[in-house]
């Protein structure tokens, strides 16, 4: 006996295919009435299980569908995620780039300026101190001065008297 519903209906098409004409006529044929509807009611005893493994795997079929939909919507969500967080630490790697030249353009304007203070200072305090030391210089060769005019009015020594005028620097 045939195992599907296939099978059935290829027997039963045989069956109509090698079934004799009715006599005066080309387009009737005779049957043998018990086995084709033997072969009927086994087609349509086996019908609903063929259609109910039919409609299984139809239905695994659209669950496979939506599982894989789901799965690749979840890849997509994830794809734009991980996008989302590369431009975004991108972003943050432009700012943080952004502003460390700022903070190294300040640190140097910074640096210039203090450097120029610090020269204008250092300028300032050599110019007072050589004015000190000059200041200092003239009033000791002033005083020096005083030294030998008294020395010279109380009277002559022996002792032989230094003078800076004399001495060049």
């Amino acid at each position: 006996m045939a195992s599907n519903i296939e099978e059935l209906f290829d027997m039963l098409y045989e069956m109509i295919d090698e079934a004799k004409n009715v006599p005066l006529s080309s387009d009737k044929c005779m049957l043998e009435r018990d086995k084709a509807l033997d072969l009927l009611d086994d087609i349509r005893a086996r019908f609903p299980v063929e259609f109910k493994k039919a409609k299984e795997l139809v239905e695994k079929k659209n669950d496979y569908i939506a599982s894989a939909k789901r799965e690749a919507d979840d890849l997509r969500q994830r794809g734009e995620e991980h996008v989302r967080r590369i431009l975004n630490e991108d972003a943050m790697i432009m700012e943080a780039r952004r502003l460390s030249e700022e903070i190294v353009e300040e640190a140097e304007k910074t640096s210039r300026q203090l450097k120029q203070a610090a020269n204008e200072y250092c300028e300032d305090t050599l110019r007072r101190m050589e004015e000190a030391v000059a200041d200092a210089y003239d009033e000791v060769k002033h005083s020096r001065a005083k030294f030998r005019s008294a020395l010279g009015a109380g009277g002559s020594t022996s002792r032989a008297v230094y003078d800076a005028d004399e001495d060049d620097i």
